[in-house]
Formats: C-alpha cells, structure tokens, sequence
C-alpha cells in the first residue's frame, strides 16, 4: 500500500508537459505553418497537384517492407503499437509508403496516369530531438505515380523549388545523383562492399552492421571515420546501364534549362531503401544557424516501392519531401499568414443583460459581411473590455448597451480619438465601409 501511494504522490509531483521531442503549436508560430501550408497548397496546385491525405496510423509491415532494413528508421526511430485485435500499426515516419498504398488500394492504376498528388501533415520518428528537428514534425510532399519520364523528376523539383522561393529561400542549390535500378545496382553493390571489405577494421560498429544489411547506408553516414573512407568510395554513376545514364543525363538537361544550380554528389543516397535512380536534396547555402548549408528537402524516384509493399506490379513514381518545421525557424522565412488570419477592423464590446442577450446576432450579421472583430463577450465592465481594445491596437469599438438593445443602434467610437456616433443597427454596415 506503501508503495502505491508513494508511486502516485511522485506522478502527481512530476511536471507536466508534452512528451520529449513534440510541442504545442500555437499563436503566431501556428498561423506561420497554416500560412506556409496554404502557399505550397496554392504553389502545388499550379503544377497540377491534388490532394490527398493518408492516416497517420498504418500497417507496420507498409514501413518496413518498404523503408528497409539498415535504416534508422526502421532500426530505431519507428512508433509502434499492438490494437486489442492484435494488429501491428506504426505512426507514420513519412508519407510516401501510405500514398502508395492508396495508389494501389484505390485501384489509381486505372486513372489516366500520372497521377499526382500533395500531401501535408506530422509524421513521427524517435529521434534524437534538436533545433529544427522533432519527434512529432511537419512535411509536406509532392509526388507523381505512374511515369518514368525524366520531365516528372525535373517538374517535381522545380514544383518544390518555387515553393521554398516563395516561402522566402533566395540561396538554393541541388545536390543530386543516381544510384540506378535494378539492372545495373547489383553490380555498383558489389564494388561497394568489396571497398568497404578492404577498410573493415576502421569502420565504425554501427556501419560494419551495415554492410551486412544495406550498404548504400554507409555512404550516408554520420560518423567522421565513414566519411573519411568514403571519400574513395566508387560513385554509382559510373555503374550505370545505358538507360538509368540516360534518364539521369536528362534530368541534368531539364535543370540546366531552368537555370537550377546542382551538384552532383556521388555520396547521395538518401535514407531510405526504396529509392532508385534519381535522389536529390534541396540545399539553402547559409541556411544553418551558423552560416552553413541547410537541407529543406528531399526525394527521388521509387520505381519499385508498390512490388515492396505487396503491389502486383512496379509503379514508376517521383516523389519530394519538405521538412516544415526548418522553414519556420528559419530568419529568411517570410512568416506567410494564412487566408484567414484577418486582423480585427472591429472590437466589440457589451454592457447589460439585454445587451448581452442579443450580441451574438449582432456579431453574427458583421461576420456574413466579412468584418473580422475581438470581443470579450464573458466580461460585463466596460472600461475592462475598452482596455482590452486598447491593448491590442483595434482602430475602433462597437458599444452595445441596454439602451442600444431597446433602439436597435450601436455605438461606433473611434479607439484613436475618442469620438463617437450612434448607429441604427440597419444602417451599420454601410457606416462601417466608410470607415478607414
């Protein structure tokens, strides 16, 4: 007994807050994610994307039939659950296995292809938690399914470039590679683990872990000894079949034609399986805390995910992931308000019972005219609701009293100079449109 009461008076004592690594968003830091969401909405839409949005919760074996293993994700970083009917679910830590799951579940295959869609929303992943990355984060996608045309590599990255642009990214570059498909891989794999074979005993634990599972993982390693050894590791490029060059010559072609600037960087294999031929990553140059490059976003082709995840055919497709949460903490970004964020024109204020009985109508014929307003309908002193509109800077005040309520009228005082007019309640919406 003892102990239980110990156990609970600890609970009790312990602070309350979100877990680790996830926070609440709210005030100006929501509206600038609204905001920033309906730019790349409305940017994504110009290209011909639509929407589509996929649960948060799914399959477990979606994930890691397709992510792979040898990945963090996989490894460590994945949120599971089991469901009292004994399903195996995981948070999503990305959105591209679930689109292509709807893809196949929704039989797209028979729509004029390709099919391209827009995705915002959080995914989840355990990571270790620092500036600008959480364990609960925001990414928007851009992916096209059902060609492998170089055309959709270079429009899904022109898509995602415009949309950084408008957010307030002057600085962009592209680091890009590709890492072929499955005629030509098998042998650059080869190649690969016979270096990394020949420089075992410097390799780190965790990446002579890799090399038996996924070693394509070593050359996105973090650890300083990997990157090193890496330096002289065989690029893919050079591996390529005459189709995979092709398509990546192509897709060089396409940003030279646009004036994007890239790099082609031979260690560039993203952290994830199921990507082949062309990865990228979107870089801000000195969009580091410090000065220093900032990754903004990444993709490439996953030609062979839909076979992955149980699909009866491959499905080419292309695909880009924004991460949100490094954009808004970003000094360049232009803090974008949201459609309908309106700033109040108007602050409404009552006094008495009658009045207050009959504020919410009142409100309710401004808000059909589209005149934003604040109010403080819960307090009843009038010089408590006329410091709040001071407070917050609104140009002008409704007045809604008891003898108001028994005249229909309002009175309209202007919060700068302290004059004031009484309105029929008929006649004040035309009176207010003649305000500045």
């Amino acid at each position: 007994m003892k102990k239980s009461i110990s156990k609970n008076a600890k609970n009790k004592n312990q602070e309350i807050s979100s877990p680790k690594g996830m926070r609440d968003l709210m005030n100006e830091e929501y509206y600038n994610f609204q905001g920033f969401f309906e730019k790349a909405q409305e940017v994504a839409v110009y290209y011909g994307f639509k929407p589509i949005d996929t649960p948060i919760l799914e399959h477990e074996n979606i994930f890691t039939s397709s992510i792979g293993e040898g990945t963090d994700i996989v490894d460590k970083e994945m949120y599971t659950l089991k469901t009292k009917g004994g399903d195996h679910l995981a948070l999503r830590p990305e959105h591209t296995a679930p689109l292509v799951r709807a893809y196949i579940e929704h039989g797209m295959q028979t729509m004029p292809q390709p099919v391209m869609f827009y995705q915002y929303g959080p995914t989840f992943r355990h990571d270790k938690p620092q500036r600008g990355r959480y364990r609960q984060f925001w990414q928007f996608d851009l992916d096209s399914l059902g060609s492998e045309k170089s055309i959709m590599d270079a429009l899904v990255i022109k898509a995602c470039m415009s949309i950084l642009e408008e957010a307030g990214a002057t600085n962009l570059s592209i680091d890009i590679n590709s890492i072929g498909d499955k005629e030509c891989r098998g042998e650059y794999l080869k190649e690969l683990t016979s270096y990394y074979r020949k420089h075992l005993s410097s390799l780190p634990a965790i990446d002579r872990e890799r090399l038996k599972t996924n070693p394509l993982r070593i050359l996105d390693s973090k650890e300083e000894k990997t990157k090193e050894i890496n330096g002289g590791a065989p690029d893919s490029v050079s591996f390529l079949c005459s189709s995979c060059k092709k398509h990546f010559k192509e897709v060089l072609e396409y940003l030279e034609e646009m004036k994007v600037a890239y790099n082609i960087n031979k260690n560039l294999v993203r952290g994830l399986s199921y990507y082949t031929r062309t990865v990228f990553e979107i870089i801000e140059e000195s969009g580091g805390e410090d000065g220093s490059p900032l990754t903004l976003a990444g993709g490439g082709r996953y030609d062979y995910l839909a076979r992955q995840i149980g699909g009866k055919k491959d499905v080419p497709a292309i695909g880009i992931s924004i991460g949100v949460d490094r954009i808004i903490a970003s000094p360049w970004y232009k803090k974008l308000s949201p459609r309908i964020l309106k700033k109040p024109k108007i602050y409404f204020i009552q006094l008495g019972a009658e009045a207050k009985l009959k504020s919410l109508n009142i409100i309710e014929i401004l808000r059909k005219a589209h005149i934003p307003i604040a109010q403080s309908l819960s307090k009843d002193s009038l010089g408590s609701q006329l410091a709040i509109a001071e407070r917050l800077a609104i140009p002008y005040s409704i007045i809604f009293g008891v003898k108001e309520a028994l005249d229909n009228s309002v009175i309209v005082r202007d919060m700068g100079n302290r004059s004031q007019n009484t309105v029929k309640l008929s006649k004040l919406l035309e009176y207010l449109k003649e305000l500045k």
